[in-house]
């Protein structure tokens, strides 16, 4: 096993295990990226290997999705659920095409930024964790649509590297009266179309520079990442409707701490 090989299994292990906790997958990754020195043409590694934990996704939640397929055409219930995920995805369709380029260019690019990005969220996040409303919304397969779209605008805040997709959902949903559990489970879900959107999109952008020789890390990190993914996304709910989200809180705020003081140190 080559030194590459073993730092796409740590990249693939680091995304599995933060892309659905609210602690920035991107901003982790990105960060290790730097300290450690790898590099990929366009950030394609760290795009591609999110489409394992996307597909954890798939494979949690595939009798449920079957089942909500199936219930489609003589279900309301079921069509509502499907419309509330493609509209609370809208947003991030229409701003990430238009903003493609300056967020790979520029915030890709910024480890301090991602590092106060890291801060500022934790402490969002431990705010709002202990003084969100009273949840009125229990159910992720039946929020309001209303809700559905103000949880998809505060996902746009992730583009900036270091916010954290599921952070700003979790977040967004609990300023609306979701619940814990269910502000998770929605953003599990909307994390399908998002991912896999931002992953064909940016694959096609990026096609001229794809590095055909990295194929096998690629594929290392890919499976390293869905395996991590399948044991976190068991594992949160449970441990979020218990114990809520300081500790993620928390752990934003040291992890954004000791990179600024690295990266300062190193300047």
């Amino acid at each position: 096993m080559t030194d590459t090989t073993l730092v796409a299994a740590l990249l693939g292990l680091i995304e599995g295990l933060t892309e659905f906790i609210p602690v920035s997958s991107t901003g982790h990754l990105l960060l290790s990226s730097h300290f450690i020195g790898f590099e990929s043409p366009a950030h394609t590694f760290e795009v591609v290997i999110q489409l394992g934990a996307v597909l954890a996704i798939l494979s949690v939640y595939s009798a449920k999705l079957w089942q909500v397929a199936r219930d489609m055409p003589h279900d309301p219930a079921a069509r509502r659920f499907v419309l509330s995920i493609l509209v609370a995805f809208f947003p991030a369709l229409v701003i990430g095409v238009l903003a493609h380029g300056f967020i790979k260019t520029v915030l890709f690019e910024t480890p301090s930024l991602i590092a106060v990005m890291l801060i500022l969220g934790g402490i969002v996040l431990l705010f709002v964790d202990r003084f969100a409303p009273e949840p009125q919304h229990d159910d992720a397969t039946r929020l309001p649509l209303h809700v559905a779209l103000i949880v998809g605008f505060f996902q746009c805040l992730a583009m900036i590297p270091g916010t954290s997709r599921s952070g700003a959902t979790i977040v967004g949903a609990l300023l609306m009266g979701v619940n814990k559990r269910a502000a998770a489970e929605f953003s599990f879900f909307l994390s399908m179309p998002t991912m896999a959107g931002a992953f064909a999109y940016d694959l096609w952008k990026n096609r001229d520079v794809l590095d055909l020789s990295a194929m096998g890390d690629i594929v290392v990190g890919f499976i390293v990442a869905f395996i991590s993914a399948v044991f976190v996304v068991k594992w949160l709910l449970d441990f979020v409707s218990r114990h809520g989200y300081a500790l993620f809180g928390w752990w934003r705020i040291a992890v954004g701490s000791i990179a600024l003081m690295a990266l300062w140190m190193s300047a």
